[in-house]
């Protein structure tokens, strides 16, 4: 069956329903799992009011304080359910090809994520990163609602 998969996070609650309904897959089959937040990178012009506010190396310090904060948010989850689990950090502009690639080089067989991250207007503009990866991806997909 499925040996190695990858839960990707934004942190959210709805991806970490998503995460523990992959651990627990993860259990019942014996699998590996591999915790993935990808985080934007900076960029100087911006609409995103909390990088406008920041200089880059605050950003690159919030940054880094939400993934450690996000990761270990599922590594003690994984811990919990008894299960091995990889943590990973992107910086990426594109989330969905981010989880794509770190699926194919860590070797995973199985991604489980989330029906969906943003809310409102911005899900409309920016599309939904799962679709993205459903409509890329050749690894199946597992979508949690």
């Amino acid at each position: 069956m499925y040996t190695n998969i990858l839960l990707p996070t934004d942190g959210s609650e709805l991806a970490m329903k998503a995460v523990r309904h992959g651990l627990a897959l993860a259990k019942r089959i014996d699998s590996r799992t591999v915790a993935l937040t990808v985080l934007p990178p900076f960029h100087t012009f911006t609409t995103d009011a909390e990088m406008i506010e920041d200089t880059r190396t605050d950003y690159e310090a919030r940054m880094q304080q939400h993934a450690e904060k996000t990761l270990g948010a599922v590594a003690d989850a994984a811990r919990a359910a008894g299960v091995e689990c990889e943590r990973v950090q992107v910086e990426h502009e594109h989330p969905y090809r981010a989880i794509i690639d770190t699926a194919e080089s860590k070797g995973c067989d199985l991604i489980v994520m989330a029906s969906h991250g943003r809310h409102g207007l911005a899900a409309i503009i920016i599309g939904s990163e799962t679709v993205k990866v459903l409509t890329h991806c050749k690894i199946p997909v597992l979508v949690h609602r």
